[in-house]
């Protein structure tokens, strides 16, 4: 099976020493795939060089076999994406601010609205306006944008940041509901070892802008007690970490 999302050495590197070096994933149909690593280790900058927000030094991305530096519209065409932070027309309605995105797809209809409205608990705030809303409510608008075309694959940066505990719970099950029913690819980056351990089944571990092993979530619990201690476990064999460290 050829992969949804293929990455080769993908590299971008900043005057500060940050960015990313020779990132090589493959992301499989309905995966949720986890990029897991602390603030600063690089999973924003991949994600915007993944959603063409930014051009690599060298490398590439393969979004359903098209590239993103030489055929991004049909590379993007199936793609929902929420990067860094979740923004809106302050002055217009949750339900305007999803209007105005739907007249970009023609199979988005005020129905399909009050579908994602549902889906992400945001029915009941329809009429009101984001410069209201908390946090955590803007999440859920910015994850409802992200999905209602019905994109095939969803890329979703921190996308549980200003949740409180019941909409984390809320907002796993419907990326793992997507997963398991229309058989949606996301590819979501965290620092919250928890969540990510909950809600992805395949994982990449990310530090210092390096990729330091992929592998499934059943495969890490089956030889460690908690992803914390595969996460810890990883870093300190490859040299980053220090033994005090957990």
């Amino acid at each position: 099976m050829e992969p949804i999302i293929e990455i080769k050495n993908l590299t971008k590197q900043y005057e500060n020493g940050r960015g990313i070096k020779n990132i090589n994933l493959e992301i499989s149909e309905g995966d949720i795939f986890g990029f897991l690593g602390p603030n600063g280790a690089g999973k924003t900058t991949a994600m915007k060089l993944m959603t063409g927000l930014i051009h690599p030094d060298y490398g590439d991305v393969k979004i359903f076999g098209h590239s993103i530096t030489e055929d991004y519209e049909r590379a993007m065409a199936k793609v929902g994406c929420l990067i860094e932070i979740a923004e809106a027309y302050a002055y217009l309605s949750a339900f305007d601010n999803l209007k105005q995105l739907a007249r970009f797809y023609p199979d988005v209809d005020y129905q399909r609205i009050d579908e994602v409205l549902e889906l992400t608990g945001m029915s009941k705030y329809k009429h009101e306006k984001p410069k209201k809303f908390s946090l955590g409510m803007k999440q859920r608008l910015g994850l409802a944008a992200a999905i209602l075309s019905r994109p095939k694959v969803v890329i979703l940066d921190e996308p549980l940041n200003g949740l409180d505990v019941e909409g984390m719970i809320d907002i796993r099950k419907l990326i793992q509901k997507l997963a398991d029913e229309e058989k949606t690819t996301f590819f979501i980056s965290s620092h919250l070892i928890h969540d990510v351990e909950l809600t992805c089944n395949r994982i990449g571990v990310i530090y210092n802008g390096e990729i330091l092993n992929v592998e499934s979530t059943k495969t890490i619990l089956r030889n460690y007690a908690t992803l914390e201690n595969y996460f810890v476990s990883e870093v300190e064999r490859n040299g980053r970490l220090s033994s005090s460290v957990g």
